[in-house]
């Protein structure tokens, strides 16, 4: 017998499971904080902001500039946002905290998304390396930022040798660099891993595009380019090797370089604990310089280069043992056919002898050597998609693709571009994301809200955006219906 006011069967299980995740979520909302910053916000600048912060909280700041912000932490887990544009730190003519960046992060794990950082510098005495971010925790997530115009874009080493995670994401490095060649757009250390993917980085000055010397290295479509008198070193430089993966990118190097080599792999050894395997997948190197060579690897190199396309003069792999399969190499076939390559438009043209030449590369180990993504300028992605036998180069040929993935160079002006995409797939800031939908310049991941499919599911996004009333609604009645 039910008693007057107790649920009936019906619904007290769901209501008993609603007071189970009601007491789950409590301590979560009540410890996270959402801190505004900008002009008649609580906060002022930024780092008044992270100054108080606690673990776990979120920074949004206004679009806009906050000229001399600089700052250093070691609060974990914090997310710094630019909301409604990007949020600038501009040091010029300032001395960074510490004398290292505009932001130095001792934090365990940091997130940064949509900011700009500029105008970090300090003495030749003092180490000529200010830095937008000087890392110096474990893991850092980047996310549509812009560095220009400093020492250093990003400058980091782990807190624990050979551990953390580095993902930089949709963002862009531009004419970074002191000028003495040891100073770079990206210099990244020991890490576990580092991944740059669906990024743009250009005109290093005199440094390089991007180095990293962590065990292993994801580069995913990406576009590294000196372009026209540009005076960058390599292009892309792992000086201790480690498993890396160059997948699906356009990488570039300018009749000016400073270095004959475009990509630099073991120069300085392999350290106890390093592997040696380098594998060069779908990736488009154009080379205006003509001469030098596009693959330096180091003896002992495990080296797989396959469907590439290696444009104009210059050797091709410095190490004898290198596989080679189903590359294209201008010098020995001829022109390739790009639709704009003065403009890095490596798109395919119909006629070209790419087109359904390559080969299926499969895997190594867990990671799939299969481009599923392109770089789309600026700094996006969109999913590779083809027919028949996969094409050499970074791109697939379709009929209607001339003009989608070059563009002029932009020279350091603000590349525009989305965040993070997620919901299932790898893409981000643009592409189509794997079991998740279209990601189109922001958060991507499932239906936007409201009731999706036909079986009363709604997408987590949706269900986040109810009031609480309708979400303890959706909840009992959701426990009524067949799952889905």
């Amino acid at each position: 017998m039910v008693r007057p006011g107790e649920p009936t069967l019906e619904y007290a299980a769901p209501m008993r499971a609603l007071a189970v995740l009601l007491l789950t979520l409590a301590p979560v909302s009540a410890t996270a904080a959402t801190l505004l910053v900008g002009p008649g916000r609580t906060y002022h600048s930024p780092c008044a902001a992270i100054a108080v912060a606690a673990a776990g909280d979120t920074i949004q700041i206004d679009a806009g500039s906050y000229p001399g912000d600089t700052c250093a932490w070691s609060t974990d887990n914090l997310t710094l946002q630019g909301i409604g544009g990007r949020a600038v730190l501009d040091l010029t003519g300032v001395t960074p905290s510490q004398q290292k960046g505009i932001f130095v992060i001792a934090a365990p794990t940091a997130t940064l998304e949509n900011l700009e950082f500029t105008g970090a510098a300090i003495s030749a005495a003092a180490g000529n390396n200010g830095a937008g971010i000087r890392h110096q925790g474990l893991n850092l997530t980047v996310r549509n930022c812009f560095f220009h115009d400093n020492q250093n874009g990003i400058l980091g080493s782990p807190s624990t040798a050979d551990q953390g995670t580095v993902l930089i994401e949709n963002s862009e490095f531009a004419h970074n660099g002191a000028g003495d060649g040891f100073s770079h757009n990206l210099y990244l250390g020991n890490y576990a891993q580092v991944t740059l993917q669906y990024s743009y980085s250009h005109r290093g000055n005199v440094g390089h595009l991007f180095k990293s010397r962590a065990h292993q290295n994801l580069l995913l479509f990406n576009r590294l380019t000196d372009e026209v008198g540009g005076a960058a070193s390599y292009e892309v430089d792992l000086p201790n090797g480690g498993t890396s993966f160059l997948i699906g990118n356009v990488i570039e190097q300018s009749a000016t370089t400073q270095n004959p080599s475009m990509v630099a792999y073991g120069e300085e050894s392999f350290p106890a604990g390093y592997d040696s395997h380098l594998y060069l997948v779908n990736n488009t190197l154009l080379n205006d310089r003509g001469t030098g060579t596009f693959v330096n690897d180091a003896t002992g190199t495990i080296a797989l280069l396959e469907n590439n396309i290696f444009w104009n003069g210059g050797t091709v792999v410095t190490s004898a043992g290198a596989t080679q399969t189903t590359n294209f190499v201008s010098a020995v076939s001829g022109d390739p056919k790009f639709v704009d390559v003065a403009n890095f438009d490596v798109h395919l043209q119909a006629a070209s002898a790419c087109i359904d030449q390559g080969t299926a590369p499969g895997t190594a180990g867990t990671q799939s050597l299969v481009p599923g993504f392109e770089y789309v300028h600026p700094i996006s992605s969109t999913a590779r998609v083809g027919s028949g036998a996969i094409d050499i180069g970074a791109y697939e040929f379709f009929a209607s693709d001339a003009g989608q993935g070059g563009g002029s160079a932009t020279g350091g002006g603000a590349a525009t571009g989305g965040g993070a995409g997620t919901g299932g797939g790898a893409a981000t800031g643009g592409g189509s994301a794997t079991g998740g939908g279209t990601v189109d310049g922001g958060a991507g991941g499932g239906s936007p809200g409201g009731l999706v499919g036909g079986c009363g599911c709604s997408s987590p996004a949706g269900r986040a955006a109810l009031p609480l009333w309708l979400a303890l609604l959706w909840f009992a009645r959701r426990e009524r219906k067949r799952p889905c």
